[in-house]
């Protein structure tokens, strides 16, 4: 008898509290939410890149090909991945230097190991 009517009691307490409708928060306003949009934009590779910018589609790409398809790395590095200084640059020879590159920053690290394929 004496459970039953502790259980009243906390149902009569407990009851209003629980009844009792959250506060809403405010939602933000729509100019604030930014826009998902419509189709994700996915990053081109590299090669897709260069068939863009090769306007000639010979497979060679030019300083001026390279300026306006915003290759940034290929302008900034031309010089140094046109080694025949033929004028033009093809997709093996910038794979090729960014090889290079990656494989001398590995080796300048300290502690980095300097491996070369076909060793």
């Amino acid at each position: 008898m004496r459970i039953s009517l502790i259980a009243a009691m906390l149902a009569l307490v407990a009851g209003p509290v629980l009844a009792q409708p959250a506060t809403p928060r405010p939602a933000a306003p729509a100019a604030a939410r930014p826009a998902a949009p419509a189709t994700p934009h996915p990053r081109r590779t590299q090669q897709q890149r260069f068939d863009d910018a090769n306007t000639t589609h010979d497979g060679h790409l030019t300083l001026e090909q390279a300026r306006a398809g915003r290759m940034n790395a290929v302008v900034r590095d031309f010089a140094d991945i046109d080694t025949a200084r033929r004028g033009y640059v093809t997709m093996d020879e910038i794979k090729a230097h960014r090889r290079a590159v990656r494989l001398a920053k590995k080796a300048a690290k300290p502690g980095g190991s300097y491996w070369v394929p076909g060793w």
